[in-house]
């Protein structure tokens, strides 16, 4: 089983091993070769896109929790220019989990704020598997009056599976770091906008992702709980996952439809772990289009507006 595959993608992993084993043996000179690695690389993309038109809820699940999947530290570089990391809630400690920042986005001056996993043992333990304590809330709080005070949109990156359950995290009162969290961004007076690039897992996204435009990548997923953690509520098994990912309808044309997003930003065929640079452009597209309308509302305007979506959702059902 190759591990960068899932495990529906492992026929697609046989024939991309295919690929790269032909493109070591082949010459400049070997035209049939060439002629049958392109044959490969058809039958491949065809087979990704077939694949991937049929995903199950769970499927989309374990590509939204891709190893190489891009955090936000992968999206900064190919959205925004002049980024700046600001460290701290000056109250406790810098968090990992949550890095946040100012930036430039189309010559506007925003602050970019997100959750970041990290890849290797090393960086996954400085970065708490993604999952922030209460001075990661905090720090983002910061970041967010900060913005609110210079008049600077804030754009927050959603990618974790809630926040850290820990006894230090409770101790230092994670559930009032979340709240106030949720209150910060009701109140504040600039735009905001935010993506769920992986995980949008309970209070730990929604705790940067009180918004006045949210948006969902295609293979992403948003939920109240893991669908691990739920099927361990409700039976006492982890390993019923998958049918509690069913059941709780996580995926992005899921949530579209309870109109909790405003929008489904496509994925490259195969996820944005196999396409970083077009999955920004899409996002770039989004953002910019997002700002353009949010900032000919005043400040006002946008604390009413956000604060009557917040009141509206679920009032459809």
């Amino acid at each position: 089983m190759n591990l960068d595959y899932l495990l529906f993608e492992q026929e697609i992993a046989r024939l991309e091993a295919e690929i790269q084993a032909l493109r070591e043996t082949t010459t400049e000179n070997s035209t049939s070769l060439s002629q049958q690695i392109k044959k490969l690389e058809e039958k491949s993309q065809a087979l990704t896109k077939e694949i991937y038109a049929k995903l199950s809820v769970w499927e989309s699940v374990q590509v939204a929790r891709h190893p190489r999947r891009p955090y936000v530290l992968d999206y900064i570089p190919l959205l925004f220019t002049d980024f700046q990391e600001l460290h701290g809630d000056r109250h406790f400690a810098d968090d990992g989990a949550i890095v946040g920042g100012l930036a430039k986005f189309k010559n506007n001056t925003v602050m970019v704020i997100g959750h970041q996993k990290g890849r290797t043992t090393q960086e996954k333990i400085a970065r708490n598997f993604g999952m922030p304590r209460p001075e990661g809330y905090r720090k983002a709080q910061r970041l967010m009056e900060l913005a609110g005070k210079f008049g600077f949109p804030v754009i927050t990156f959603i990618d974790t599976a809630g926040a850290y359950p820990g006894i230090d995290a409770e101790e230092r009162n994670q559930s009032e770091a979340i709240a106030k969290s949720l209150q910060v961004m009701a109140r504040l007076p600039v735009p905001i906008i935010s993506i769920v690039t992986g995980e949008g897992g309970s209070g730990g996204a929604l705790a940067i992702g009180v918004s006045d435009r949210i948006a969902m990548l295609q293979y992403s997923i948003y939920s109240v709980i893991t669908p691990e953690g739920c099927a361990s509520i409700l039976w006492k098994d982890a390993s019923h996952a998958s049918i509690a990912a069913e059941a709780m309808g996580v995926s992005a044309a899921q949530i579209e439809k309870l109109g909790i997003i405003d929008a489904v930003l496509q994925e490259p065929i195969g996820g944005a772990h196999r396409d970083p640079e077009k999955t920004a452009l899409t996002i770039s597209e989004y953002l910019q289009k997002s700002l353009i309308e949010l900032q000919k509302l005043s400040p006002g305007q946008l604390i009413q507006e956000r604060q009557e979506k917040l009141l509206h959702l679920g009032s459809s059902l």
